[in-house]
């Protein structure tokens, strides 16, 4: 068996109880919604504070006051408060740029040099380039997602259509982008260079973004038609929301994107003649606004640091490498690997780094070129990310445009047309060395 030797030997009965948590979410949240036939009645929040309940039941062998700390650590880990930082911060900037009219502005601005049926194939054209300048999927979603919520409820169409064409982008460019830690990690992982693992992933993502523009173009009807709109302040209001925009786009750290954008979005209301207390309030319930995404982060990173820590992700790594065979087989064996590990962290920078050690040791038995597999490592995990309710990225988005998490999945395709090209990459085993 080719496996990594810092990976522990987990039995089968132990590694299933230890994944039983995300099954426990599963049924809880995606079965029972199927059930009622409506994925907006059961909140996220609820199915995650049952499969964290039964996380913490099943540490067997310790008392109960060292299980809840091995949960708080894991929801308490510096990513993760990072991330919170970023979601305060994001709602206090949407709280105040829509109080002071910033967004409404953008939105007019866009929907007068736009028709309504190219407005959601520019906003994911928009996220694409954004994403692969600044590197992060998070960032560009920070930047453009209020932009689209606020389009689709101007031209009447479907909050979830113009949001997948965000969320979309984003991955496109956080996988291929130079800066991005998913290319650090997998290039790194692999032992390439990040060029030869940036042609590489051409191949697979190239293809898929340019199908995916053409969908969104073809289903452009369903942005709706644009209904006459009242003026909504000076044009000069955008500004905050622009700023962020090109801050986002030259790469300036997310954080400090988003102070900048408050105080400035702060310093034109000013300007406009808006009290200071009125847009402290605004802040504050944009902030209060992020309450549930919060909560949601911090149970599904307290949960799934228990199924890490009783050694599923283990079980994963060491059984799945059993049924190698081959180039194609390896190939298919580390996209699986890296999918199935990122389904189970809600991070695709963590699951490349857990799978990288034995993705290498699989490429190097079976003749798998190094950025190959960086490649295979960066994208099945961007598929998965992409489509999980519960990543980062999607709990945001749902949280700045106000819909369900699940409520861009009927329209994310990008992460679909990723998968198909991923698959035919491993089929036909493209792109061959040069000779």
């Amino acid at each position: 068996m080719c496996c990594d030797e810092s990976s522990r030997a987990v039995s089968r009965r132990q590694g299933l109880l230890a994944l039983s948590p995300m099954a426990v979410f599963l049924l809880s949240y995606v079965a029972v919604s199927v059930y009622i036939g409506d994925f907006y009645k059961m909140p996220v929040s609820v199915a995650l504070a049952a499969a964290s309940v039964w996380a913490v039941g099943i540490c067997r062998g310790k008392p109960l006051r060292e299980r809840i700390e091995l949960f708080s650590r894991s929801a308490g880990h510096s990513n993760i408060l990072y991330m919170i930082w970023v979601f305060v911060m994001a709602g206090a900037f949407a709280g105040v740029a829509k109080e002071i009219g910033a967004v409404d502005a953008t939105v007019d601005l866009t929907l007068k040099i736009f028709p309504a049926r190219f407005v959601v194939p520019t906003l994911f054209f928009a996220s694409c380039f954004i994403s692969l300048a600044i590197g992060t999927s998070v960032g560009t979603v920070v930047a453009l997602t209020p932009l689209a919520a606020e389009i689709a409820v101007a031209s009447g169409g479907e909050p979830g259509f113009f949001v997948a064409g965000v969320l979309g982008g984003a991955f496109f460019g956080d996988n291929l982008s130079f800066i991005s830690d998913t290319t650090i990690a997998s290039t790194r992982s692999q032992g390439c260079a990040m060029s030869d693992k940036f042609k590489a992933n051409l191949w697979i993502a190239l293809p898929a973004a340019l199908v995916t523009l053409g969908v969104y173009i073809a289903l452009g009807s369903d942005a709706g038609q644009i209904p006459p709109r009242d003026a909504s302040g000076p044009a000069w209001l955008m500004l905050p929301y622009v700023i962020v925009i090109i801050a986002a786009a030259f790469g300036v750290n997310v954080l400090v994107t988003l102070v900048i954008g408050l105080a400035s979005a702060i310093t034109a209301g000013l300007c406009d003649g808006y009290e200071l207390i009125d847009m402290a309030g605004s802040m504050g319930s944009g902030i209060d606004s992020m309450g549930a995404l919060i909560v949601v982060t911090l149970l599904a990173a307290g949960m799934l640091g228990i199924i890490r820590d009783r050694g599923g992700i283990d079980f994963i790594l060491n059984h799945l490498t059993r049924f190698v065979h081959g180039p194609r087989g390896a190939q298919a064996a580390i996209s699986a690997l890296v999918g199935i590990v990122n389904l189970c962290t809600a991070n695709n920078t963590v699951a490349i780094i857990t799978v990288g050690p034995i993705a290498r040791k699989i490429s190097d038995r079976y003749g798998v070129m190094a950025q190959k597999a960086a490649s295979l490592l960066d994208s099945a995990s961007c598929v998965v990310q992409c489509l999980i309710p519960y990543g980062a990225q999607a709990l945001l988005a749902a949280s700045l445009a106000g819909i369900s998490p699940v409520a861009a999945i009927p329209y994310l395709y990008y992460p679909l047309a990723l998968a198909v090209m991923l698959t035919l990459s491993v089929i036909f085993r493209f792109p061959r060395p040069a000779k």
